[in-house]
């Protein structure tokens, strides 16, 4: 069995993808202030302009938004691709805008600096480029081809052309300041961001297991005494019931659970500790039929399969962590699977896999991301309730051993086998990262 393959990362490392919505919101304003300024100039001020011109490229700006709406909706994530494509538009819309309008003469070709700044402050570096440049050949164009300024028709207006290139200048300054200056800054406070998050995730991490392993010592504290009575009472309670009777079979059982209570708490005490004597490692086909074994006698088929191994098993510690964790996958794939539970291993020079699968309902669609956090059920338990004798949540116990199993190097992943469930773990370990040696 081959390991989980990653997701493909679709988005440049460090960049977080733009919402559309953001961009929706930016062009609706620009919609709204360019329709008020045309129909100013023409209407108020009676200036004479291609009004058809210019409200139909405003139209075209709010035609796209509809679109966009329509075929993906408000809260879709952009690539960085599909976002400077659509500044592209915005940029260009703009500058075919301020052609019909003057020019550069128009006071308003300072807005040529919207789409490069919302670029540099969202967008990688090669779009940025991108957009800038395509920025600084818009405003020499308009520089050049445009319309006359909408002014009044009784009074001649002349812009000198030093003035002009006055405006490219600082046009062309600007551009270049935004996208070199703005951008750097914006990364660098990315990053920054980016690094007090995997530290607050760590510190969190940390501070889950800390407060795990208080927890289980603590409890492994408290409940040895009442134990300890337990096993006690049932003991002299054997003595007094008649050998062979129903009443005699439920003493021994509650001697033979409290026994296994027993032996849990003895582990919950050494959770980190190595095993001492001869039998500190061995194969893992071996440590997973004795994780196994357990729950072998629960009225469900565990089924051992390792036709993919290259070689002889691998030989792992037999950390109190690793079997911990591997018992506690399958003991839950016990409860919730039908009839069967299907334990797959594999190795190559390169990995080694193990694949827990049962023939249950699955995981849960909605919950299958979110797996391995503390505390997360698929439904609500009352014990007093009409579920109480079905099987648990999948809730602490899942994230114990996933932090128990990647305190050992392995990398966990949930999925279903199948469309309409067998839910399924794979375990996967590193040989690099790993010091294995070969069983026999």
């Amino acid at each position: 069995m081959t390991s989980p393959s990653p997701l493909p990362n679709l988005f440049p490392a460090g960049w977080r993808p733009l919402r559309l919505q953001s961009l929706l919101v930016l062009r609706w304003l620009a919609v709204v202030g360019q329709t008020i300024g045309v129909l100013f100039v023409y209407l108020g001020l009676g200036f004479p302009l291609p009004l058809l011109a210019c409200l139909g490229l405003i139209a075209l700006s709010a035609a796209l938004n509809i679109g966009l709406v329509w075929r993906f909706g408000a809260n879709m994530r952009l690539t960085p691709r599909v976002a400077a494509l659509q500044l592209t538009f915005d940029l260009c819309q703009l500058g075919g805008l301020l052609a019909l309008t003057g020019g550069l003469q128009n006071p308003f070709s300072l807005l040529l600096l919207a789409p490069v700044s919302v670029s540099a402050t969202t967008l990688p570096q090669r779009q940025t480029l991108l957009i800038a440049f395509l920025a600084c050949a818009v405003a020499s164009l308009i520089s050049v081809v445009h319309l006359p300024l909408p002014w009044d028709p009784a009074e001649r207006l002349v812009f000198n052309r030093i003035y002009v290139i006055g405006i490219w200048v600082s046009i062309i300054c600007g551009v270049v300041f935004i996208a070199a200056y703005t951008n750097r800054v914006a990364h660098d406070s990315r990053q920054i961001a980016d690094a007090l998050s995997a530290t607050e995730l760590a510190l969190s991490r940390r501070e889950q297991l800390s407060a795990l392993d208080g927890l289980a010592a603590a409890a492994a504290h408290e409940l040895g005494t009442p134990l300890s009575t337990i096993a006690l009472a049932a003991k002299e309670m054997r003595a007094e019931v008649e050998e062979g009777s129903q009443l005699a079979e439920d003493v021994e059982l509650i001697i033979a659970q409290s026994a296994r209570c027993r032996a849990i708490l003895a582990k919950l005490r050494n959770l980190g500790n190595e095993p001492a004597d001869l039998f500190a490692e061995a194969p893992l086909t071996d440590i997973l039929a004795e994780v196994a074994r357990p729950h072998e006698g629960r009225g469900k088929v565990i089924l051992f399969y390792s036709e993919k191994a290259a070689g002889a098993a691998p030989v792992f510690p037999r950390s109190v962590g690793l079997l911990y964790g591997l018992g506690n996958l399958i003991e839950n794939a016990t409860d919730f699977a039908t009839q069967t539970v299907r334990i797959e291993s594999a190795w190559d020079p390169a990995e080694i896999t193990v694949s827990i699968t049962d023939d249950g309902k699955g995981f849960a669609p909605e919950l299958i991301a979110r797996l391995g956090e503390p505390y997360l059920t698929s439904r609500p338990r009352d014990p007093a309730g009409s579920d109480a004798h079905q099987p648990g949540g999948l809730g602490l116990g899942i994230f114990i051993a996933k932090t128990l199993l990647e305190r050992t190097g392995a990398r966990l992943r949930f999925d279903n086998a199948e469309p309409g469930g067998h839910a399924r773990v794979t375990i996967a370990w590193q040989r690099n990262a790993l010091d294995l040696r070969s069983g026999g």
